[in-house]
């Protein structure tokens, strides 16, 4: 059923990418478009619909801290990178995750403009399905000349890791298509060092990385919760292929 929803809301995202859309900025300062709203809108019906004793912690909707009695917790952006369809990137996603006892059990990622979508479930393995096609995804086995993922707005040039020695190769790109290129072995490290992220950002991005067989925790390696009070991934994130790499890149604490 996610992957319904997702689909359903990716056709009219893509429909208002290709028309004029409207901007407005938040007050974090931050961008939100009328795809942003449209999508939300038709995640949460779909979602309610088949699933409505489940709570819903969506980034446009104002937060109903009622879901923290709620085992079940829809974890919803319905536009992950709005600078990235802003600035017509092509490289915006869509996130669905489901979290029960504050552990992903389900994630689904769009990848609109390249109709891509990533998928895995607690009992599954990672799939990727593009242009209708699917294809189970794993990350890769390399220890050394890496590809490092970073974002196209907020990376900076000079940073710490771009004369690392393993690392071969860095590729800006936007939201959590990054993931998916790990989960499906086309990349091999992400690293977020800020607290500005949350969960919406991050959560189907751990399951379908783990069920690829790679990793993401915190910046310093540890696991994290979700559906929690504060929804701030404080200690940002790291994605890796393997726990070698991860342990190589990982904080000090």
């Amino acid at each position: 059923m996610a992957l319904e929803a997702i689909k359903k809301a990716s056709k009219v995202v893509m429909d208002i990418y290709h028309d004029d859309f409207t901007i407005n900025i938040k007050n974090d300062n931050s961008e939100v478009t009328n795809a942003d709203i449209a999508s939300e809108s038709i995640i949460k019906e779909e979602l309610s619909k088949n699933f409505p004793s489940y709570a819903i912690l969506s980034e446009e909707t104002t937060d109903n801290l009622d879901r923290l009695t709620n085992d079940y917790c829809w974890i919803v952006d319905p536009l992950d990178g709005t600078k990235d369809f802003v600035n017509k990137t092509n490289n915006f996603a869509i996130n669905i995750a489901l979290a029960y006892k504050q552990e992903i059990v389900l994630g689904v990622i769009a990848v609109p403009c390249r109709n891509i979508y990533y998928y895995a479930c607690e009992d599954t393995d990672s799939y990727k399905i593009e242009n209708g096609l699917i294809n189970k995804i794993n990350v890769s086995n390399r220890r050394k000349d890496l590809i490092m993922v970073t974002s196209q707005f907020f990376f900076k040039n000079g940073s710490e890791y771009e004369k690392n020695p393993l690392i071969k190769k860095m590729i800006a790109i936007g939201s959590s298509y990054k993931a998916g290129l790990i989960a499906e072995g086309k990349a091999d490290l992400c690293i977020k060092d800020d607290p500005h992220t949350k969960e919406w950002d991050t959560a189907p991005s751990e399951i379908i990385v783990s069920k690829a067989g790679g990793l993401m925790k915190d910046k310093y390696g540890n696991p994290r919760k979700y559906n929690k009070k504060d929804y701030y991934n404080h200690d940002g994130f790291i994605i890796a292929n393997n726990e070698e790499v991860l342990n190589i890149f990982k904080k000090a604490k």
